[in-house]
């Protein structure tokens, strides 16, 4: 059988490998696009790039109609997500990203991403350089935060059992730094790295090529019985396996990816299969193995089809799994018994077993802005002047202030509660929900997310205290479009935008995110949404059974069927009511 699949394969190459081919081990033209005053944007070319840089171009969509009025091109600027291994900073970095916030970008805020980062929103084509050599004096940067790679490597932040944590988290920062390009493109073009000290053909990347994978990859580590980092949904995830508090090994999980396209059922989000027990120092070589196969097996012709999800089902797991094993040198060992458990973030004050303790702060929807009675970016950077520990994003796009010693409590609590970090009562289940920028910077958006969702959230708490059930968390996430970023497919109850106003609303996604949601009703309004939520939360009350989440009770039920097989069961039939 050959190594190299996409030598089997017939289709021309989408336009994306040419570019990467092209450029120049991904320079292209960007210093030639930084250079024009004349746009504030980059060429059609270079906008895919210029991710693997860090950074997307976006314009104001609420402005777009307004602007073209006026004969001006679109209000052009661009997000840059930062590359923060395991969600873990230093306080001097938090002030070092908050300045950047404030001086740099038109949104004056920092969002805390899905994937336990940060990133801006509105930074002008003059501010990109200033911005990067920013990050980078505070040892931060942008690379392969987005593009055709390895993006940021997730990790528990468990900020009760602090060696597990520290061990887990090596290993986060181990994968990351391992499959970081090698390019030199991105100290040249925005560090200044003399051009001159090397010459054309220096660039090698020994793990991804000349044209880096198919599209793009994501690792996360999770510390059983907590799946905050949902890591069934990753294209690669490391379940540890601990004996007596140390770290021993993992259950690797491969072939999770939330992104599909609405009416292609070619596409679909699936979760990962369990390939087995790796042993802990051989971690990298399960790792590289798997980069190497979905590098060289890959769709490099349709990007919508070209995840590792999508290669692990064309060729089969059994198949997959051998190749693997054979580039790696080693096989799985059959997978250890864990637990998973809830994918919520423990709010408040907690304990570590090192006797320090950790403040977990809900941010909605991850956005760090200061607000009238809320000066929520103030507040973070006067904590960050005083803290001696560390600042812990979560997937859940929340906060976690962690290592404070028992004697600094007290003043950490005083300005939390004094710039509105604490003190709201946040549910269950507004606290284990998440929703997507959306409108009005994605260009994906099709509807609103991040604005509009803590509204209906309100509205879906005032349903579950009508039934009686508020202080019971369900998951809900909700996301602009069906790329998934938000991972709604993973959510109990799923919102992904169809239309302004609109969205498919998905049932039936276990509570732990081992099982996906299904489509429900398509194409409804919020009084359509809330109205099924009603008739389903009444039906819940006085059906379920003990201990039963609200996911596993619409399967059991038949509202939806169950998804075990994504690729056969995730379109098709969507209630067996």
């Amino acid at each position: 059988m050959s190594e190299n699949k996409n030598a089997e394969q017939a289709e021309p190459l989408s336009i994306n490998e040419h570019l990467k081919t092209d450029s120049n081990f991904l320079r292209g033209t960007i210093q030639e696009g930084l250079d024009t005053a004349v746009t504030g944007s980059f060429s059609e070319g270079d906008q895919q790039l210029i991710k693997f840089h860090g950074f997307y171009q976006q314009d104001d969509r609420d402005l777009r109609n307004e602007r073209k009025e006026q004969k001006l091109e679109p209000l052009y600027s661009f997000m840059l997500r930062a590359r923060v291994a395991g969600g873990v900073c230093t306080p001097d970095q938090w002030l070092g990203v908050d300045e950047i916030a404030s001086t740099l970008t038109s949104s004056n805020s920092i969002r805390l991403t899905t994937r336990q980062t940060f990133q801006y929103h509105g930074i002008s084509k003059r501010n990109l350089r200033a911005l990067i050599q920013s990050l980078d004096s505070k040892a931060l940067d942008s690379i392969a935060a987005c593009g055709d790679v390895n993006r940021n490597v997730m990790c528990n932040p468990n900020p009760v059992e602090s060696r597990l944590h520290e061990q887990a988290f090596y290993w986060a920062k181990k994968l990351s730094d391992n499959y970081l390009p090698r390019t030199k493109a991105y100290a040249e073009i925005w560090l200044g790295d003399d051009k001159l000290a090397t010459s054309e053909g220096d660039d090698v990347e020994p793990v991804y090529g000349k044209t880096y994978l198919p599209r793009k990859f994501k690792m996360a580590v999770a510390v059983p019985p907590d799946n905050d980092v949902d890591v069934y949904t990753n294209d690669l995830g490391f379940i540890a396996v601990a004996e007596e508090g140390e770290l021993i090994g993992f259950n690797l999980v491969a072939g999770g990816g939330m992104g599909s396209t609405h009416g292609e059922v070619q596409t679909f989000p699936r979760l990962a299969d369990d390939f087995g027990y790796i042993k802990a120092e051989d971690t990298l070589k399960f790792a590289e193995a798997i980069l190497k196969v979905q590098r060289d097996w890959g769709n490099r012709s349709n990007r919508k089809l070209s995840r590792l999800k999508y290669t692990i089902v064309k060729y089969g797991y059994e198949v997959f799994k051998a190749e693997v094993e054979k580039r790696a040198g080693v096989k799985f060992e059959p997978k250890r018994d864990v637990v998973i458990g809830d994918r919520g973030d423990r709010y408040g004050w907690i304990k570590g077993v090192d006797n320090q303790w950790h403040l977990t702060l809900f941010i909605e929807g991850g956005r760090i802005k200061d607000l009238p009675g809320q000066p929520l970016q103030t507040g973070l950077r006067e904590i960050a002047k005083i803290h001696k520990g560390d600042f812990r994003m979560t997937s859940n796009q929340n906060l976690i202030i962690a290592r404070v010693a028992a004697e600094d409590k007290a003043e950490i609590e005083a300005l939390a509660r004094s710039h509105g970090l604490m003190g709201k009562l946040i549910t269950e289940t507004r606290g284990r929900s998440i929703a997507c920028v959306a409108l009005p910077t994605c260009a994906l958006a099709m509807a609103e997310a991040e604005r509009y969702f803590p509204d209906f959230l309100t509205k879906v708490e005032s349903l579950q205290e009508k039934h009686g059930f508020l202080n019971q968390g369900i998951v809900i996430r909700m996301t602009g479009c069906p790329n998934g970023c938000a991972r709604p497919f993973a959510a109990e109850i799923g919102l992904v935008g169809k239309a302004p106003g609109r969205y498919n609303l998905y049932l039936g996604a276990s509570f732990e995110g081992t099982r996906l949601n299904k489509l429900y009703r398509e194409n409804i309004q919020e009084a359509e949404i809330l109205s099924e939520l009603d008739t389903l939360f009444a039906r819940y009350v006085g059906e379920r059974e003990e201990g039963e989440t609200f996911g596993n009770f619409t399967v059991r039920i038949g509202v939806v069927a169950a998804v075990i097989d994504a690729a056969k069961d995730f379109h098709g039939q969507s209630s067996n009511a």
